[in-house]
């Protein structure tokens, strides 16, 4: 049986959509004659914790940890409420941000490249380093963000010649949140310097996006494939839908992913039809900006509000299903276009109508077209969104809601497991002749 290293920062109890993509690797590969080894840190500062995700780690799995070094223990003794925002991705408009919040982002910017867990990977690479000599593995998987942990790989393969795929859950330098950070010149030099190097230096690189894959392919001549994130083939007991017409987003809010137009067309609506005003229900699952709040709130939308707090995993999948409608909306700026929320695959799997809003172009508008499970607009198209909800409240109204979701069997979790056991099969066999 082939062994491969996946070196993650995400594990249980980690929360959030960061830790599923290889939680669910993890658990398949088995399956593919490929054995899973996991090294991650012995004492992280997760901003989402998830305990119920623990009992989701097979059975068996060697999980090597040693400890990291972090400097967030250090800025919550200032602000822990701007500490964990800040590390959770939820940052403030820039007239917005606390003098506290722009010395935080200043300096995770310019003094911690490529990311806040640079300290991890000196200590990383000795003790792996020891590990590897001692033990036989076939591949290295490295996956980030945080990004940092690719220079782990970088180094293992420079010093022990073995074969390494370099995972991007996100972009690099050209991710939404990356001119937050308030990078002097030479900084964003550097980080350009890593980028290049990790993707030129890697075997082979993982994508989540066909747009991502086109960027890189200009950046490097290393092989590229594009494996999205998925869902998995859970099995649920029969749910009742949600009485009220509930729109209902399952995840994090940015402070930018804020759609003011879909704010704007339900209060539209309400004051047309006043039994609109009684029968919907906004429903926010996971961390929420106070800025998209203020915002839904001064849209008088706030008796209509219902802020969930997040749910452990299993909850939020149950929760998708009782929806009447779901949200899905990205920020709209050009390089969000190649960002395909891990939460489009549950919800194709959730099978309740998918209502999405994003920039023109997002990948994830094809994903949701193909499938038949909603339709998407871009921010311009306040009419034809208006439109769309009024025919999906006739509808609720009516006769009910459903959908007609097809074609999703491609993005189960086992069948992108065998996609990936292609591509490190496929590198062991070319590294062998």
């Amino acid at each position: 049986m082939k062994k491969v290293l996946i070196i993650c920062y995400y594990w249980p109890p980690a929360g959030g959509p960061g830790v599923q993509r290889w939680l669910k690797f993890v658990k398949y590969l088995m399956d593919y004659n490929i054995e899973p080894l996991v090294y991650v840190p012995e004492n992280p500062s997760y901003p989402i914790v998830d305990p119920s995700l623990i009992k989701e780690i097979p059975e068996g799995i060697t999980v090597l940890k040693h400890p990291i070094s972090e400097p967030y223990a250090l800025a919550k003794l200032f602000s822990k409420k701007d500490t964990e925002t800040i590390s959770s991705g939820i940052i403030d408009e820039k007239e917005k941000q606390t003098f506290f919040q722009k010395l935080m982002l200043y300096i995770r910017g310019n003094f911690f490249i490529p990311d806040a867990r640079k300290f991890w990977v000196k200590p990383s690479v000795k003790f792996l380093t020891q590990y590897l000599k001692k033990n036989q593995i076939d591949v290295i998987i490295t996956t980030g963000p945080p990004h940092s942990l690719h220079l782990i790989g970088l180094k293992l393969k420079e010093d022990l010649s073995l074969p390494w795929i370099a995972d991007f859950r996100d972009p690099w330098t050209s991710i939404g949140y990356h001119d937050k950070l308030k990078l002097n010149k030479r900084s964003e030099r550097k980080h350009n310097k890593l980028e290049k190097q990790v993707l030129e230096g890697a075997d082979h690189i993982l994508t989540t996006s066909p747009t991502t894959t086109a960027d890189f392919e200009k950046l490097t001549n290393v092989p590229i494939t594009c494996i999205t994130n998925g869902f998995d083939e859970e099995y649920f007991e029969a749910v009742d839908l949600d009485t009220e017409f509930s729109l209902s987003h399952i995840g994090s809010l940015l402070s930018d992913r804020n759609p003011k137009m879909l704010w704007q067309v339900l209060q539209e609506i309400k004051r047309e039809q006043p039994q609109f005003d009684k029968d919907l229900k906004l429903k926010l699952a996971g961390r929420v900006s106070n800025s998209v709040v203020k915002t839904i709130k001064e849209y008088g939308l706030e008796k209509n509000l219902e802020l969930v707090g997040y749910l452990s995993h299993p909850k939020a999948l149950i929760a998708q299903r009782t929806t009447q409608v779901l949200l899905l909306i990205e920020i709209n700026a050009k390089d969000t276009q190649a960002i395909i929320p891990g939460k489009v695959f549950e919800y194709l799997a959730a099978k309740r109508p998918i209502l999405g809003i994003g920039p023109d172009d997002s990948d994830f508008f094809e994903i949701v077209s193909a499938t038949n499970s909603g339709t998407c607009f871009t921010y311009f198209e306040k009419t034809a969104l208006k439109d769309h909800i009024l025919s999906l409240y006739k509808n609720y109204k009516e006769i009910g809601l459903a959908s007609n979701t097809s074609k999703i069997s491609q993005y189960s979790r086992k069948a992108l497991t065998e996609k990936l056991a292609f591509v490190i099969n496929d590198l062991i066999d070319e590294k062998s002749q």
